[in-house]
């Protein structure tokens, strides 16, 4: 892995010192933002990714608490931050369309320790997910982009729900929940926030197996998750009309030959904009695998497995698909550069930022 700078001091260091020109950059015209939140430090970077794909510091925001998933409005206006120190909280920034700048609008209680935040595709309401509280719940959000009390549902689901999100028709709903190997589908009432359980109610994984993250494919067809406890990633056809899901085939996330005493912690996948390859991240292996995507059947081949950060929690893809930013728990930021023909992983820079970087939003502005 290059790394630009000879020590983590001297990375923050000299991430620090292009502030100024990154600011000035985004001024000059539309950029490219990222957001990373950082747990232990509680604070957010917010970053401009440049055309070579290096960043610089815009700013950083004290959010005063464990910050850690973020989630972005449909027009990029807004960014939302789960606070995952008591009392659990989001807090509602604005998006300053020129620089990428957060301005705190407010900050309003959860129903409980939300591990994912989404919204759903008009931005009207925001869908949280609680790990330890077993539970789902939906907050109307204001036209003015504020997060509002109480929640309009609290939802409580199997063992550890993990992620929330929307299908892409704004029809449906879909929680994972680790501990006990489902993911539940709702009926998604946009009128109303009203969310009513499906039929059937969940699609099972592998006992064990632990569903985590999932993601749909541009094209609508397919949903992609990440299994965190046996490290492996489901393929599922996807029902538009009746929304439901079907589960068609498991690949691994670990590299060739990999053996460990430790428990198995696969975490974040993206796509690229295109929907040709997926990306996913595996903890205990410190890695990131790459696939290629069959666009008429789903089917992933294995295409690379490299070493990343440490314990890499999040990344994220931007919206170009020309840069993939990795960050990790115990570590700092790499970016690299995605082949558009192979999907090959190029790794470019190398920083460290706050105390357990864990989520990744990247970001157009106007």
């Amino acid at each position: 892995m290059t790394d630009k700078n000879s020590t983590a001091g001297s990375r923050l260091a000299a991430l620090i010192a292009t502030s100024a020109l990154g600011l000035a950059a985004a001024h000059a015209g539309a950029a490219t933002i990222a957001y990373v939140s950082n747990a232990d430090s509680h604070d957010i970077y917010v970053l401009q990714l440049n055309g070579d794909g290096s960043v610089n510091l815009v700013d950083k925001v004290d959010t005063g608490s464990t910050v850690m998933p973020l989630a972005l409005s449909p027009d990029h206006k807004y960014l939302y931050a789960s606070l995952r120190g008591q009392p659990y909280s989001v807090v509602s920034y604005a998006i300053d369309p020129k620089s990428g700048k957060l301005q705190a609008l407010s900050k309003a209680p959860l129903a409980d320790n939300m591990a994912n935040i989404a919204t759903d595709h008009t931005g009207r309401y925001l869908f949280a997910a609680s790990y330890s509280g077993n539970k789902i719940s939906v907050n109307a959000i204001g036209s003015d982009g504020v997060v509002q009390t109480p929640p309009l549902a609290v939802i409580p689901t199997g063992k550890n729900a993990h992620s929330v999100q929307v299908d892409p028709d704004n029809a449906f709903l879909f929680a994972s929940n680790l501990g006990s190997d489902v993911i539940l589908q709702y009926r998604f009432d946009v009128a109303s926030g009203k969310v009513t359980p499906n039929a059937p109610p969940s699609v099972a994984t592998k006992a064990g197996a632990g569903p985590r993250h999932f993601v749909f494919s541009p094209d609508k067809r397919f949903v992609y998750s990440t299994n965190e406890l046996d490290a492996t990633v489901n393929t599922y056809a996807y029902d538009r009309q009746a929304g439901t899901l079907t589960l068609q085939a498991t690949d691994s996330a670990l590299p060739e030959g990999f053996k460990s005493n430790e428990q198995l912690a696969a975490a974040d996948l993206h796509l690229t904009p295109d929907g040709r390859f997926l990306y996913a991240s595996e903890r205990t292996s410190n890695t990131l695998t790459g696939y290629r995507v069959d666009a008429a059947t789903g089917k992933l081949s294995r295409i690379l497995n490299i070493p990343t950060e440490t314990q890499p929690r999040g990344f994220n893809i931007d919206p170009q698909g020309r840069y993939l930013l990795a960050v990790g728990q115990q570590a700092g930021l790499s970016s690299y550069a995605i082949d558009p023909a192979s999907g090959a992983l190029k790794p470019l820079f190398r920083y460290t930022l706050g105390r357990n970087p864990n989520w990744v939003e990247i970001i157009d502005l106007p």
